[in-house]
């Protein structure tokens, strides 16, 4: 992967923040999320055209071969939207983990698929109790097929392709796996978050392919989830700083006792706590992309930092939203309350903060 030049990713993002504000309104997600895909499948095409699907797959795959950097800006754009789409799963944790793998074979047959938008992929990587640890792996492979349940993978219930992580003889491999494979079931699984599809597939003897790995396994799933924390953090970045704007222009509009509420010392000092939580988090997740897209000595514990301050920042901020726009906010049709609900859904996704938190000092410790 590399950083593409600054105006190309300027192009890109604005090219992206034109198409989502024509089709990933508010209306467009409220009926995206009620659908049993839970996706636009036009829109997600046009993403796929644009080159957003793609854009960590290598060029020689049919992708951008772009970076972290690249990557996290799109996810501010797509957080802006609150995008429906099963963007991380297939075209940055999926894709991400095919190259980290280093399988010839499973490269050339499968990332043009992911690349183009014809194959969702998602990434099975973790037990019900949901560590995002190797050991919190609860899939194992014997008598050539693999065995056990997977918790909280995203997507499943849509995807063409599930890559699985599963015990093997003492270590980590990788196993390739047809949706509709003998044995295979996928439970969805309720989510506070009506835009995120989450399931619980288990596995008894379900058939699958194992994947050659250059190196260690697991070591290719943790570059992996860096592409995807920092994404995630691109997301609720942007998604932290859209709410905070539609806060803040909601306070110069509405009137109560015969005063704009921006008006008031109360909103002022509100508004103003929002706006650093967002241009933080901003701040946050375009540091550790940074940092991951230079191979920086300090790369994880900036992924770290990033994966709780912006979680934690989405979540205040959605929160502070909520009541600054009254009680009209505390309802299903008030656009808040999607922003509330997607941030508290990612503040889960791949981690707490709290164990971001002791991941961080861990790591500057070390």
């Amino acid at each position: 992967m590399a950083t593409i030049a600054a105006e190309d990713r300027t192009a890109l993002t604005d090219s992206l923040r034109r198409l989502l504000a024509d089709r990933s309104t508010e209306a467009d997600v409220r009926r995206a999320m009620e659908t049993p895909d839970g996706y636009d499948p036009s829109l997600w095409r046009q993403l796929a055209e644009m080159g957003v699907v793609g854009l960590v797959v290598d060029e020689e795959y049919g992708g951008v071969g772009a970076g972290p950097v690249e990557l996290e800006a799109v996810m501010e754009e797509a957080g802006a939207a609150l995008l429906c789409a099963p963007l991380i799963s297939s075209g940055v944790l999926a894709a991400g983990l095919l190259q980290a793998l280093g399988d010839a074979d499973a490269k050339a047959r499968l990332l043009p698929g992911i690349a183009d938008g014809s194959k969702i992929a998602t990434v099975a990587l973790t037990g019900p109790k949901a560590g995002w640890t190797v050991d919190s792996v609860a899939v194992t492979a014997s008598g050539g097929g693999l065995h056990g349940v997977a918790g909280f993978v995203t997507d499943a219930q849509i995807a063409d392709l599930l890559l699985v992580a599963a015990w093997d003889a003492g270590k980590i491999a990788i196993f390739e796996v047809e949706p509709g494979a003998k044995g295979l079931s996928i439970k969805p699984l309720p989510t506070f978050d009506h835009t995120l599809r989450l399931a619980e597939p288990t596995f008894a003897g379900t058939p699958a392919r194992k994947l050659a790995a250059s190196a260690d396994a697991w070591a290719a799933v943790e570059k992996a989830l860096d592409l995807a924390r920092v994404a995630l953090a691109g997301e609720e970045a942007g998604g932290a700083k859209r709410a905070m704007e539609i806060t803040v222009d909601y306070a110069k509009t509405r009137v109560q006792f015969g005063r704009l509420i921006g008006s008031f010392q109360a909103i002022k000092h509100m508004a103003a706590d929002i706006l650093l939580e967002a241009e933080s988090a901003v701040s946050a997740a375009r540091h550790a992309a940074r940092a991951l897209a230079d191979g920086a000595p300090d790369a994880a514990s900036a992924i770290s930092l990033a994966s709780f301050a912006c979680a934690d920042a989405f979540s205040v901020v959605t929160a502070q939203a909520i009541q600054m726009h009254g009680g009209i906010a505390f309802t299903w049709a008030h656009p808040a309350h999607l922003y509330l609900r997607r941030a508290r859904a990612d503040a889960q996704l791949f981690g707490t903060s709290a164990a971001y938190r002791e991941r961080f000092l861990t790591e500057l410790g070390a």
